[in-house]
């Protein structure tokens, strides 16, 4: 790449010099030709002035010394180890000095946390804490992972970088996706235990590190696949604006469908349970939390005297769901559709990035037919085409019909 580089600079040099040694005589005969056949005259007397001879032995010396490189080096050097961890200390890094990104999210966390705890401040085991339970699991599957579109902006800064670093072939798209979801995890943690620290213990859930650990897991879960949609919208649209137009729309179909405004059972069992209900993180999330908090209680009857209700009984009557399978294999579930959503951005990136040249030339083309169908654009062509001395510029290397200046040698 260092020769390339240097034959560049000879050749760079020596037309500069070889026009800059131009006299006013050699110039005022070709005024009266037009633009292109001044330049062809001007390539036809750099061909046989003493520079391009000089450029030509300068080239040969270095090629001798240093040796010719045929085909220029693209793409990162480094191994996929050493760019996984330097992008994900630079992620990191920049995660932690953008005030927004993380650190504002957790702040709202935690002061969302506490006005929810003060609401459902010791919930108890009354027949109306049924509904307050099953509503304060839904507000945590749902609303609280839903603010995890506040860091939609950040999203779209780093598809930016991620574009231009990676037309230059930095690094590949599977070590910056990596790289993200490692260096989002410090802050994501954080957010999800600090939140479900406050939570668990105001309102007064199951008493156990087990029950608690499986709450804020639940959490994380469910913030980690909402930022995972958020990078797929992020790298699909073009703007800001459409993205959050975008994402909310997805993130209100996947609330709508978890099962807490209208129970699983109930749903239309086409597109709307049969698949949307199980691609999405929310009914796995709330039936987690149902499982977690309500199995082993017994909540008083709704008319005092009466039979006692297990926790059992009101998930698989009150809510239609099953408890025939753990509350960890619906947790692994979110865990999965992390995984996926994650295997989707990557391919999502292949594709983009596969097709933004045909892209690029179709909409070159549609934009050149809709400029066409104004007059004054073209009555604008139709003036640029009647001068003679303003042709379209090309460098002079092309004009000498070279792609590199080791063709002249």
């Amino acid at each position: 790449m260092s020769s390339m580089v240097t034959f560049g600079t000879c050749f760079v040099i020596g037309v500069n010099a070889f026009l800059f040694d131009l006299k006013e005589a050699d110039l005022d005969p070709l005024l009266k030709y037009s633009t292109t056949e001044i330049r062809e005259r001007l390539v036809d007397k750099y061909r046989i002035s003493d520079y391009a001879m000089m450029v030509r032995n300068t080239i040969h010396e270095i090629s001798k010394i240093e040796g010719v490189m045929e085909e220029a080096v693209k793409g990162s050097q480094a191994t996929w180890c050493k760019q996984l961890r330097t992008l994900t200390k630079r992620s990191y890094i920049n995660m932690y000095r953008d005030f927004g990104y993380y650190r504002l999210r957790i702040i709202i966390y935690v002061l969302m946390a506490i006005c929810l705890g003060t609401i459902y401040y010791d919930v108890g085991n009354g027949y109306t804490a049924i509904q307050a339970r099953a509503s304060c699991g839904g507000f945590v599957s749902g609303f609280m992972t839903f603010m995890s579109i506040g860091g939609f902006p950040s999203f779209i800064e780093e598809m930016k970088v991620f574009s231009l670093e990676r037309q230059n072939g930095h690094y590949g798209v599977a070590a910056y996706i990596i790289s993200n979801f490692l260096s989002s995890m410090p802050f994501l943690l954080t957010m999800s235990w600090a939140s479900a620290s406050i939570t668990y213990w105001m309102v007064k859930f199951r008493p156990g590190f087990s029950y608690f650990a499986f709450f804020a897991l639940n959490l994380y879960g469910g913030v980690s696949v909402i930022e995972s949609l958020m990078m797929i919208i992020s790298a699909l649209v073009p703007n800001f604006l459409m993205g959050l137009i975008l994402g909310a729309g997805v993130i209100g179909i996947m609330m709508l469908t978890s099962g807490f405004f209208r129970l699983l059972p109930e749903l239309p069992k086409i597109f709307w349970k049969y698949p949307v209900s199980y691609i999405v993180y929310g009914s796995w999330g709330l039936k987690g939390a149902y499982k977690n908090d309500l199995l082993g209680l017994e909540f008083e009857p709704m008319t005092p005297g009466g039979e006692k209700l297990t926790g059992e009984f009101i998930i698989t009557n009150m809510m239609g769901l099953s408890v025939s399978y753990s509350k960890w294999l619906d947790l692994a579930m979110i865990f999965i559709l992390l995984l996926a959503y994650r295997i989707t951005f990557f391919f999502v990136l292949k594709v983009k990035e596969a097709a933004a040249p045909y892209l690029r030339v179709a909409y070159t083309r549609f934009t050149v037919k809709r400029l066409e169908r104004r007059a004054s654009f073209r009555e604008s062509l139709a003036m640029t085409s009647l001068s003679k001395r303003h042709n379209a510029p090309h460098p002079m290397a092309m004009q000498e019909g070279l792609n590199s200046p080791m063709q002249q040698y």
